[in-house]
């Protein structure tokens, strides 16, 4: 599953649907694909996503089970939700809505 962010005032941003569904979580909101967050919402959402990522990188790296290998890099969850902070900042400062599918 993908899921895809949009607002006005940035680029739409998808990711895959487990990571996405993370950061709703850490946003304080329901895992419901589709949803919305309304302009007046997103500053509450963005610190609460900031401060979750922020937590995470204290809390040090989380070693992937699924990767035996050792082939694939580990992609930290707060390098994915970089693109996802950049939206919701655009949205805020441009006092817009933001949604997903």
């Amino acid at each position: 599953m993908l899921v895809t962010f949009t607002t006005k005032a940035y680029a739409d941003i998808t990711m895959f649907g487990d990571v996405a569904l993370a950061m709703l979580k850490m946003m304080g909101h329901s895992t419901t694909v589709p949803g919305a967050i309304l302009a007046a919402d997103v500053p509450a959402a963005l610190r609460r996503l900031t401060a979750a990522i922020d937590a995470e990188k204290a809390s040090g790296p989380v070693e992937d089970k699924e990767d035996k290998d050792g082939d694939e890099p580990v992609v930290s969850l707060a390098h994915r939700a970089l693109p996802l902070i950049e939206l919701l900042s655009a949205a805020a400062k441009a006092e817009s809505n933001v949604m997903w599918k």
